[in-house]
């Protein structure tokens, strides 16, 4: 099963989302605070860049609800 691995930096206001092991890859900005990270070698989605994390949701549970793929948080250890 694939590792879930989240970053935020509260300074920045800065959220990463990261499921599956790191290896090149190339960020696609989708909006002006959203960065979506693919993988070079096959453009599979594996990661989720969002800025001014704190203007755009009161909650984690609110952005992860909108993010363009889904998780299922319950069966992730």
């Amino acid at each position: 099963m694939a590792e879930m691995k989240m970053y935020y930096d509260e300074e920045a206001d800065y959220l990463e989302i990261f499921i599956g092991e790191p290896r090149p890859d190339y960020g696609d900005h989708i909006s002006e605070d959203i960065v979506l990270f693919k993988y070079e070698d096959n453009d599979q989605l594996y990661g989720i860049g969002i800025f001014n994390f704190k203007k755009r949701a009161h909650s984690l549970q609110n952005v992860l609800k909108n993010l363009p793929f889904k998780l299922k948080l319950d069966v992730i250890n």
